[in-house]
Order: structure tokens, then C-alpha cells, then sequence
């Protein structure tokens, strides 16, 4: 079984060196990386242009929507792979170097898993976080996010994924949760509770941006809700009003 590891990059130079070498690294070696840099203002072509065995795409032109990039950048790498499982991948994160074996082990025990999750390891102000399941106050209609570098994905659904989550009104939704909603009610899947993925948090990636409980984190949580019942009442499913959504609404009614 083949791995195609699909890398989104944006002005992430002085990562790429991190996240290529733990990929060459790997315990597993049928693997394919396929590196997409988004019109990167920084030396990121230069550093990549070093590693031989990277297929590199150059864009030159983006929306002004983060999510929109990430998403039209995987969407490119995977029309350039060749593999059986679709490994996600931001040029700021990194696996551990079993990963690649750890969930392939995974996709050749059970034929019908078709999207599997981990969990990562938090890299904060020079901090190593082993994330662990948390009970949250609220129940929300997805439970828990997993990053998108968290994520992997058989290649023959994949572009099921991409047509069943996409809608051009939600430009703020990211992938990791598009992909979460489409696993948890419309596929089978499998989350590996193991910690195989080194997950970077800054001040300059998206995530700083909505602090919980910010105004941000309100509008954001906002926007996810009215994507969640777009995704249900496209797909016929049924669901019901929960105590997050009427609290997260009546606050987004007096936050500006």
C-alpha cells in the first residue's frame, strides 16, 4: 500500500526542513510527498528545491480566505498522487516517525475504515502537549477537531469528501472539520488513540486568531454551527437544536 504524504505551504520556510526530514525518516518507505507552495513570500521554494524525492507545485495566485488555500492546495496535490492513502499535512507540523507504518497497519486490518484519525502532540512556546481526551462543557454536534495533519484518508473516497463538504458560502470552515462532519455521519472510520503527529501552535498560524471564549472563538463557533446544518439538511439527515447552539446564537447577538 502506497502513502502519498500532500503538503500545503505559505511563507513556512523555516519549518520545511522539519517536516520533509520526518517524512524521509519514516519507518514505512512506499511513500510519495507531494509539496505545494502557495506563492510563498519567504525562501520556501529554495529550501524545498533541496530535497529530491518532493514533487513541488508552485502557485502563483490565492483567495484571501486561509481555508480556501489549504484546501485548493491539497485538492492539487492529490490530482498529482499516486498512492492509496492520503496523509494531510501542514509545512509547519511534522509525524512521528512510526506514523506512516501505525496507520497503514491501520487501513490493512479493516478494508471498511476509510478515514483515520490521531491525536497530536502540541508544540507551544517550546512545549511538547500530549493532547488527551477531555470532557467539554459543551456537547457539541462534532466532538472533537482533529488537526488536519491529523488526518488520513483512503484515496478512493477522497474526492467524494471534496464534493459532498465543499460550499463557496462557508469560506471560514476549515478542512479538519469538514472532513470530521463527513466521518462521523456519512463514512466509516477509525481513530487510533495514539499521539503520531507534531502539531505546531504560534502566534502567527490561524488558531491564535480564536482564543476560547474570544469574540472571534463566538463567531467562529457561529459560522461552524450554520455550516453544520447546511452539511445535514444537504445529506437528508436528521438533527435537532442542542444547548450549544442557542447559547452560542443569543451571544452572537450582542458580540459585534
Amino acid at each position: 500500500m502506497k502513502a502519498s504524504i500532500v503538503i500545503a505551504n505559505y511563507n513556512n520556510a523555516k519549518f520545511i526542513n522539519e517536516c520533509i526530514n520526518s517524512l524521509n525518516s519514516q519507518t514505512y518507505n512506499n511513500i510519495e510527498i507531494i509539496f505545494f507552495d502557495d506563492n510563498s513570500k519567504d525562501n520556501s521554494i529554495e529550501i524545498i528545491e533541496k530535497f529530491k524525492n518532493v514533487k513541488v507545485f508552485k502557485n502563483n495566485a490565492q483567495t484571501d480566505f486561509g481555508s480556501v488555500n489549504q484546501i485548493n492546495a491539497f485538492k492539487k496535490c492529490i490530482e498529482l498522487s499516486t498512492g492509496d492513502v492520503i496523509f494531510f499535512l501542514d509545512s509547519d507540523d511534522y509525524f512521528h516517525k512510526d506514523k506512516i507504518q501505525k496507520i497503514i497497519d491501520q487501513f490493512l486490518k479493516d478494508d471498511t475504515k476509510k478515514i483515520i484519525f490521531d491525536f497530536p502532540i502540541i508544540l507551544k512556546d517550546q512545549k511538547e502537549i500530549i493532547h488527551k481526551k477531555v470532557n467539554y462543557f459543551f456537547k457539541t454536534y462534532w466532538g472533537y477537531i482533529h488537526p488536519t495533519s491529523c488526518i488520513s484518508i483512503r484515496k478512493e473516497v477522497v474526492n467524494k469528501v471534496f464534493e459532498t463538504t465543499l460550499n463557496d458560502n462557508f469560506k471560514n470552515i476549515w478542512l479538519d472539520l469538514r472532513i470530521l462532519l463527513f466521518s462521523k455521519y456519512l463514512l466509516n472510520y477509525n481513530v487510533v488513540n495514539e499521539n503520531l503527529t507534531y502539531y505546531r501552535q504560534t502566534e502567527d498560524n490561524v488558531s491564535s486568531k480564536f482564543r476560547k471564549y474570544s469574540k472571534n472563538w463566538w463567531k467562529r463557533r457561529n459560522e461552524a454551527l450554520d455550516y453544520y446544518f447546511y452539511f445535514m439538511n444537504r445529506n437528508n439527515l436528521k438533527t435537532g437544536k442542542n444547548l450549544d447552539f442557542y447559547i452560542t446564537k443569543i451571544i452572537n447577538k450582542f458580540i459585534k
